[in-house]
């Protein structure tokens, strides 16, 4: 990872957002002790407000991406505007100067549909100036095809030099539009919108994580798609992952759907005006009706979302699972938190494609925590001399590959072992990989360092506010394990099922949370691998109720029924 120091900018010992002199400007200026520069420390971001030098580290330790090889396109530059092509635009209300500076030109090009080469618009996509895709939409028809084996990335990305804004569209008509207008910085996404009702896949948005970097220092991005049931998927999942508190939305006049739309019917003005008036996601603080209406459809339509089963039927009917919710998690050391919680991830995987983020460092190495999932997952055993219950080679192999595609873990530095670290780094999941939850196990494994004045109480209510906001903000379920303080045994010698006021630190365990478990085990009984699920808290009626399930843990394999 970069740091500051390899760009030579001086962040002066200092953390949070400054600013400092320019690496590149400030030697040539009269006044070179003017700070020009703006520094974001903790995002790595930065950017000269004389000569536009701006850019952003590299992803922080614990998410290096691997990049992969792209197939580059051969490209052909026309200088000349086809005939076809520039009736074609203008009838769209795009002139023949937008069709010359994107470098878009008229070929022939084999589509499998029609079983033969035909007249086709090719659309290239530039990065840096050097062409990485191309995009082609036949001139007769609404069939598309790209570039096979070719990067994916916004289309008009290299319109963002220069902007701290931008706005995007669903197709490269309406990234022309908005140029027609006069909004040069605008970016389409390549493959339009996932269907209606659909759980948006990783692959349909890995032009995110491609064109991270070029994304990182926009302050605000205006979200002008389609009006659509696909549109409106696709507005949801960019706020989601893009992060909605830059997020703006689009409201496009009736009889409108997109932009090339209004800018037909209405004219470039009247385009570039609606642009202006696209209004936060939402409004800090403001709900207005309207903003509700299709939730409120939606809910008279098909009632309220119970949220995802857990996977065993007998917890099933006390506790399921909601994206943006908080869910503290207790019990006493040994009683199977982590097994348990763990065993939930494979299933939500399984049932609902969810992908996750873990930050256990009680788990550590990672190696160990990876085979105990893989036992969850094969439901076999992953060592031992009982041959004929272990999991094969094959078996773990496409165990590995199946966790790669729904987990990753979080491992921030040891000397930044706390909970806003971990938050930074799912922050960026949730735009890479659009993970829907997120475990921190335990609490007290990580460093909790009080501002001055603060108690401990006021700390832990704080930081559970900070958590429960990223998992609605972000639609992301999140779990947290926290130990109970020291119980005192009955007088049968066992200890009692602790509850959330039994966590040290403060009442808050149970007021900021949205539902509370506590896992637990009659050691020594009979029956010692059953093991009670207390639902102690819910907060929607709708997710469950208070009760206690019994399930059975198997130790050769970890899983439970």
């Amino acid at each position: 990872m970069r740091t500051f120091e390899d760009v030579g900018i001086d962040t002066m010992g200092k953390t949070g957002k400054i600013k400092t002199v320019c690496p590149q400007c400030s030697h040539t200026r009269t006044n070179w002790r003017d700070p020009c520069l703006s520094l974001d420390i903790d995002r790595g971001l930065w950017k000269c407000h004389h000569c536009a030098f701006q850019g952003s580290l590299l992803e922080p330790r614990g998410l290096e991406r691997e990049r992969k090889s792209y197939t580059k396109p051969v490209f052909h530059p026309e200088p000349l505007v086809h005939p076809l092509l520039a009736d074609y635009f203008q009838r769209r209300g795009i002139d023949a100067s937008q069709i010359t500076a994107a470098q878009i030109a008229l070929r022939l090009k084999y589509f499998g549909d029609a079983g033969q080469e035909i007249a086709a618009i090719q659309f290239p996509y530039f990065r840096g100036g050097e062409c990485v895709n191309i995009k082609w939409r036949a001139l007769d028809r609404k069939a598309f095809c790209q570039e096979k084996g070719a990067e994916k990335i916004f289309y008009g990305l290299d319109s963002l030099a220069g902007h701290e804004w931008a706005v995007i569209v669903e197709g490269e008509l309406d990234q022309l539009s908005c140029a027609q207008a006069g909004v040069p910085n605008c970016l389409s996404v390549p493959d339009g919108a996932p269907p209606a009702g659909s759980h948006p896949s990783d692959t349909k948005f890995e032009y995110l994580p491609n064109c991270e970097q070029e994304l990182a220092h926009l302050t605000k991005i205006v979200l002008a798609v389609d009006t659509d049931g696909p549109g409106q998927v696709l507005e949801a999942e960019l706020a989601r992952r893009l992060g909605p508190e830059r997020c703006y939305r689009v409201q496009w006049p009736v009889g409108c759907k997109d932009a090339n739309d209004l800018l037909m019917r209405d004219g470039p003005q009247a385009l570039a005006g609606c642009l202006r008036a696209a209004t936060p996601w939402p409004i800090a603080g403001v709900v207005e009706v309207r903003d509700l209406i299709d939730d409120v459809e939606a809910l008279y339509e098909k009632g309220e979302d119970r949220g995802i089963s857990p996977g065993w039927a007998a917890v099933n009917q006390y506790y399921s699972v909601r994206p943006g919710e908080l869910t503290i998690v207790t019990g006493i050391p040994g009683h199977g938190k982590s097994e348990w919680l763990d065993a939930l991830l494979i299933n939500l995987t399984e049932a609902a494609a969810w992908r996750f983020a873990a930050c256990s460092p009680e788990n550590f190495p990672l190696a160990g925590h990876v085979a105990k999932l893989l036992e969850k997952y094969t439901r076999k055993s992953f060592g031992g001399a009982d041959h004929a219950s272990r999991m094969t080679r094959g078996e773990m192999s496409d165990g590995f590959q199946w966790l790669q595609d729904h987990l990753v873990f979080l491992n921030p530095a040891s000397d930044s072992l706390r909970v806003d670290a971990v938050l930074d780094l799912a922050r960026q999941c949730v735009l890479r990989y659009g993970i829907r939850g997120l475990l921190i196990d335990p609490w007290n494994e990580f460093d909790h360092a009080m501002g001055p004045g603060q108690t401990e109480t006021t700390y832990i209510g704080a930081m559970l506010t900070t958590i429960r906001r990223f998992a609605r903000n972000h639609g992301v379920h999140v779990w947290v394990v926290a130990h109970p303080m020291k119980l005192r045994k009955r007088e049968d010698e066992t200890y009692p099922v602790p509850t959330p006021y039994d966590i040290t630190g403060s009442a808050h365990w149970r007021n900021k949370a949205d539902n509370c478990l506590a896992i637990y085990r009659e050691v020594g009984a009979e029956d010692d691998l059953a093991v009670q699920i207390h639902i102690q808290k819910v907060r929607f009626r709708q997710t469950g109720k208070v009760g206690m399930a019994v399930l059975h843990w198997n130790p050769v394999n970890g899983c439970y029924s």
